[in-house]
């Protein structure tokens, strides 16, 4: 089974046990926590798919986190030709790493009265049965 699941403005497909680095998270390390914005789930041969609007409702990742820590070095190097300028400047993403341990949905039952539909007829009988609503003219007076 897999997920997308919605963390840290980014999408990410999930399987369970995998481990992924996301932006980092303020939550202590090793502690559990629940992603409720799923935002599908679905078997790995496509027999299964659930399609959220925009989240699949009862579903949720469990993740755990391994570690808080900070990505490899990027060099940002700024220069303009013939006018000796020239700028060099270090950044690290901060990033925390997630391992999936469970992937869930519950489903939601729905009672029987909210699955039937109204017939045309009906739809038609309570239309008519509405009292249409006119509005008054406005007239003005013309001074002389």
């Amino acid at each position: 089974m897999f997920a997308v699941v919605y963390l840290g403005g980014k999408q990410y497909k999930v399987r369970e046990k995998d481990e992924i680095e996301v932006e980092k998270l303020d939550i202590e390390i090793g502690k559990n926590f629940k992603v409720n914005e799923v935002l599908l789930m679905g078997e790995e041969d496509g027999s299964e798919m659930k399609l959220g609007m925009p989240f699949v409702g009862g579903a949720h990742v469990e993740c755990q986190v391994m570690e808080q820590g900070k990505g490899e070095k990027i060099r940002v190097f700024k220069f303009h030709a013939k006018k000796r300028y020239h700028r060099t400047q270090g950044h690290r993403q901060l990033f925390t790493l997630l391992k999936v341990l469970k992937i869930s949905a519950v489903e939601k039952k729905t009672s029987a009265a909210k699955e039937e539909k109204m017939d045309a007829s009906e739809v038609e009988d309570s239309k008519a049965a509405a009292p249409k609503k006119v509005a008054a003219k406005k007239t003005t007076k013309k001074e002389e």
